[in-house]
């Protein structure tokens, strides 16, 4: 019975997941970091070192950790600000945005299973890359973003861990990953009514998830996940409207992107009953994405007006550091708090408003509650410091990304987040069996 209330569950996350899920970036290019409420309290300081169940996102070890059957339910408001102020191009009359960032609520869930001594099984649903943003139809760099865009993906990770002994245990798990694809962009040809560019599409692609952890004292654990690259296959279509619609080849059309691996560093270390702190180093492979061609049903180029479509992104590799520290100030409530700071794969050469990502802080705070021996629950804060993008599509920058249409301005841009998640543990814990020393 317990069992299948634990998958009962895990189908309404998923299901929730597959409604919900879909925002702009949080995290360096078009990662979604928000996967767990504990973890975002520290700014994810440690996360990969456990702690919590949903420390399976990262490091899949960490399912060793955690007794019995439990799940964890995960649900993540964000609300963006970002703002196009235009300064150069032919276009300015049409003035800049308001806010073009969509909120919305990111879930994940967990499942973990123990089902012998030394083995666990579980199953995570999460949705790792995702971007929302909407544009006016007419505004000065239309030609790189208008109307609505988004990139959403959901992933379902089965995964497995062994405890080989009491200070190392390792971890196995596979991607099985679903994603839906809009891009819409502007042709400035001619007068108004311009034409317009739609690219949309959905497709399926899988990959890896590994981890170790040691546990060399009983205050220390480090964590070393890592989550492998995903070639993630898009089956649509391409629409062009207006005066370039003859010389386009709209219809059926297809691109891969190549989705980054990622491999984190964490470590948590007790100091007293009390008091513990927590550091995380994470690396993103996002140069892999390099360039994507868009192709005909036929395999041969897509075009506009002769020339093939493509979606430069040319992302350098990213990285994301944060150091946090935990307090237990009761056997009930515990609190955390944690900055961090992120390289953003973005560079100003390859900046356009759909991605307006650049470096950021993060500053956060959180608390757990034991509600009762199988029930706690988790609440975060988070507030990111976005530094000012540049954007700069113009000849003289060379900006893989111009098209014909000088487009010069910048981005002021910040995040807020507000987590929460429901921690339960279905099976009935082994009774603690006293035993008394006799005296002499």
């Amino acid at each position: 019975m317990l069992v299948r209330r634990a998958i009962a569950l895990l189908a309404i996350g998923a299901a929730g997941a597959t409604v919900l899920s879909g925002t702009k970036t949080y995290a360096g290019g078009f990662a979604l970091r928000e996967q767990s409420a504990y973890g975002e309290g520290a700014s994810y300081a440690g996360v990969a070192a456990g702690g919590v169940l949903s420390s399976m996102f990262w490091n899949p070890a960490t399912m060793t950790q955690m007794p019995g059957i439990q799940t964890e339910v995960v649900a993540t408001a964000v609300f963006p600000y970002a703002a196009n102020n235009p300064t150069g191009g032919p276009l300015l009359v049409f003035g800049g945005t308001g806010n073009t960032g969509d909120s919305a609520v990111v879930p994940s869930i967990y499942a973990s299973w123990q089902i012998s001594p030394d083995w666990w099984v579980g199953l995570s649903v999460n949705s790792p890359f995702g971007l929302s943003v909407s544009f006016p139809e007419l505004w000065a760099g239309r030609d790189y973003g208008n109307n609505d865009n988004h990139l959403r993906t959901y992933n379902a990770t089965p995964s497995i861990a062994y405890r080989i002994n009491n200070w190392i245990s390792v971890g196995l798990g596979i991607q099985v990953q679903y994603a839906d694809a809009l891009l819409n962009k502007g042709i400035s040809a001619g007068a108004p009514p311009f034409p317009d560019f739609t690219l949309s599409g959905n497709g399926w692609g899988w990959g890896l998830t590994a981890g170790v952890t040691l546990t060399p004292t009983p205050f220390t654990t480090i964590g070393l996940g890592y989550r492998s690259a995903i070639n993630q296959k898009i089956d649509g279509n391409m629409n062009v409207t207006g005066i370039l619609a003859p010389v386009s080849t709209n219809g059926a059309a297809s691109t891969t992107l190549k989705l980054p691996d990622t491999i984190s560093l964490g470590i948590r270390q007790r100091l007293d009953p009390r008091w513990t702190v927590m550091g995380t180093f994470e690396w993103t492979n996002w140069s892999r994405i390099g360039t994507s061609t868009v192709h005909q049903g036929s395999g041969a180029p897509s075009t506009v007006a002769g020339i093939p479509v493509t979606l430069p992104f040319q992302f350098k590799d990213g990285w994301f550091g944060s150091l946090g520290v935990e307090y237990q100030c009761s056997p009930e409530w515990m609190v955390r708090a944690g900055v961090g700071y992120e390289k953003s794969p973005v560079s100003d050469t390859v900046r356009i408003p759909i991605l307006p990502d650049n470096d950021r802080f993060w500053l956060s705070a959180g608390a757990s509650y034991k509600i009762n021996r199988a029930l706690s629950f988790d609440i975060a804060y988070s507030h990111l410091f976005v530094k000012d993008a540049p954007i700069d599509i113009s000849p003289a920058s060379g900006n893989p990304w111009f098209d014909g249409v000088v487009y010069q301005g910048n981005v002021k841009a910040h995040v807020d987040i507000v987590s929460l998640a429901l921690r339960y543990r279905w099976d009935e814990p082994a009774p603690v069996v006293k035993t008394s020393i006799p005296r002499k």
